[in-house]
């Protein structure tokens, strides 16, 4: 089977049943037995499989011990950015590289079990579910982060209409379709569930997963994210329903903003015209002025959502990451 991504067919045919996509940023210390757990699962299981680990730019050992688990075990492939691009960012090149039918992900710091492999792989494949997000009910984190993280998930079901209870779970299996047809950027991958939705995909599950104490080294993610995640979450609504059709939205608006205001207009216009001839002059009167700013505006929404159709029609979304090494990435 082939679907056109970018006008670049890409086979969804193929032999090996997961791809495990693992972005980190410093985390050495957790490889190891990261690798090994990962590895004894789809060994008991008989998966054919392969694990792409993207460093996105680490300064610590991490590429060393990529290149270290890649010579022992093929199956084992690295992507390293030449600078740190972000989380979105490394999971786009993992996706893109990915080739096994279903595509998994999860975080290199531990928190996330490869034992919940062979349930996530049996939901896409039997149970034929495009998404299966992970749930973590009982969370090993500090109320600081406990709780901003229910707000955002309440607030992302409702502008989504998706109802997950842990949109920001790293540990997710996909269709390799999915991937394939999907674009993360900036700090989108919070919300992958919802990209794929308004790619088309629809059938979007839920597993209550384990989750684990951090092992080794630090969380990853500032305060910048109590900022992020809302504006993000707003983008990410938008561009699912008005992305390819701005003008449907700014369009709107401003019609609907000059519709007002040139009635306003119109009334000011006929009172002083034929029903009281000694009323104040139109530019004396407050009304005069909101119907001015009213179609002032409109005109301004509608040439917004006029300069988004051309954009959109006449420019490419793909971002460009630079790459520094890669290990055993077929093209």
């Amino acid at each position: 089977m082939l679907i056109f991504v970018s006008n670049k067919a890409v086979d969804l045919t193929n032999k090996l049943n997961i791809s495990v996509v693992v972005p980190l940023y410093n985390e050495d210390e957790s490889l190891p037995e990261l690798s090994e757990w990962i590895a004894k699962v789809m060994d008991e299981n008989s998966f054919t499989y392969e694990v792409l680990f993207v460093d996105d730019g680490s300064k610590d050992n991490s590429w060393v011990v990529i290149e270290e688990l890649s010579a022992k075990n093929p199956s084992f492939k690295g992507i390293k950015f030449q600078r740190n691009y972000g989380k979105s960012a490394a999971l786009q090149k993992g996706f893109e590289a990915a080739q096994g039918s279903v595509v998994i992900t999860m975080d290199a710091d531990l928190q996330d079990s490869p034992d919940e492999i062979p349930e996530l792989y049996r939901m896409i494949t039997e149970d034929d579910f495009d998404v299966v997000s992970g749930w973590k009910k009982k969370r090993h984190d500090p109320i600081s982060k406990t709780i901003p993280t229910k707000l955002y998930n309440w607030a992302a079901r409702v502008i989504t209409g998706i109802k997950l209870h842990d949109f920001n779970c790293g540990l997710k299996a996909y269709k390799l379709a999915v991937v394939k047809s999907i674009e993360v950027y900036g700090d989108m991958h919070r919300y992958i569930p919802p990209l794929a939705k308004y790619a088309g995909f629809n059938k979007i599950g839920e597993k209550v997963v384990q989750h684990q104490a951090r092992k080794y080294g630090v969380t990853k993610f500032g305060l910048n994210r109590f900022v992020n995640g809302p504006l993000d979450l707003m983008t990410v609504a938008f561009m699912g329903k008005f992305g390819k059709k701005p003008m449907h939205f700014f369009g709107v608006i401003g019609m609907l903003m000059f519709f007002i205001g040139f009635c306003i207009f119109m009334y000011l216009g006929i009172v002083k015209l034929f029903i009281d001839n000694d009323a104040r002059l139109i530019a004396d009167r407050t009304e005069f002025y909101l119907a001015l700013a009213a179609m002032v505006f409109g005109v301004q929404f509608f040439l917004a959502g006029f300069i988004g159709e051309m954009i959109g029609r006449n420019s490419s979304t793909r971002n460009v990451y630079l790459i520094e090494k890669e290990l055993n990435i077929d093209e």
